[in-house]
């Protein structure tokens, strides 16, 4: 989205950047923080960007907004987020915690860090770091239209320190590299946010586990806001076939987004990464699933 767009879209949407003026302006926007940092909600990226302007962008010419004026179009105020996933089933524990800004408008940087406690399979503590970049291609509306989605190509490089990787013969480290569109859809009687995209990934577990061979898999995103302060929506990733047998589950999740003002947002999500007792099943990892359980997340934009 060009910046008029993308201001709208964030005083729109609840927590993923939308252009609607019928809405009030007194909510945080998109996109949010997802599991691995980068912009986007759970686990996939949307084509917006991290970060609002420094200028502007409180509707006022406040005196914070004039002492950073001269950083507008040149780097994004800074959000973060942070999430817990209670994957109570398969006693899983993982926790997230991302930031990220942006470029010039258009250029994405993120940086996560993930720590999940899998007990029950033999890693107590696994730590994750993933560092991001994401480069919008096309605004939103671009060409005078009302039908063009923002577009928007990306990478995260992961490395995990998982004991599973030995066991499994994984590798530590990975790139994934994807490309999604984004569209805010207005003309229907409540706004709804569409996304989907491609993802070129090694990963096991989101990266967690550790990475293998690459695979294409889809993924995509719906939310629905009934108000302007609350989004509804679901979301899906496609599991990754990464060789030797292993498949990632699909993974789906079904949440609610509450912009509680025009810093905070908050979240609540239930989510399924398939049948945990196929984790080691044959001493294998063939349709790899991790459970399911209740998801949480504060999001703040400065």
């Amino acid at each position: 989205m060009n910046k008029i767009n993308n201001e709208k879209f964030v005083r729109t949407v609840i927590s993923f950047s939308a252009a609607v003026g019928i809405f009030s302006a007194a909510h945080a926007g998109v996109p949010l923080n997802n599991l691995q940092g980068a912009g986007g909600i759970a686990f996939n990226p949307l084509a917006y960007t991290a970060g609002r302007p420094w200028d502007g962008a409180d509707g006022g010419d406040s005196t914070n907004e004039v002492e950073h004026s001269s950083l507008n179009g040149i780097v994004s105020r800074p959000q973060f987020g942070a999430w817990y996933v209670n994957l109570n089933d398969a006693d899983i524990n993982w926790g997230a915690f991302g930031a990220a800004f942006t470029v010039a408008n258009r250029l994405e940087i993120s940086a996560g860090y993930e720590l999940v406690n899998a007990r029950k399979y033999g890693d107590r503590s696994i730590n994750k770091y993933n560092l991001g970049a994401k480069l919008r291609l096309l605004d939103e509306n671009a060409f005078d239209t009302s039908w063009v989605p923002a577009i928007a190509v990306g990478g995260i490089y992961k490395y995990t320190d998982s004991r599973t990787v030995d066991a499994l013969k994984l590798d530590n480290d990975g790139f994934d590299a994807y490309v999604v569109a984004s569209k805010l859809i207005t003309q229907t009687p409540w706004p709804v946010l569409l996304s989907a995209g491609l993802l070129y990934t090694d990963e096991v577990v989101n990266g967690v586990v550790g990475h293998n061979d690459y695979d294409l898999v889809a993924f995509g995103n719906i939310d629905v806001l009934p108000a302007s302060n609350v989004a509804i929506g679901l979301e899906y990733k496609q599991g990754a076939r990464v060789g030797d047998g292993i498949r990632n589950h699909d993974y789906y999740d079904g949440h609610v987004a509450w912009f509680v003002n025009d810093n905070l947002t908050l979240v609540a999500a239930y989510v399924q990464t398939g049948d945990k007792d196929k984790f080691y099943r044959h001493g294998s990892a063939k349709n790899l699933g991790v459970g399911s359980g209740l998801v949480f997340s504060i999001q703040y934009q400065f």
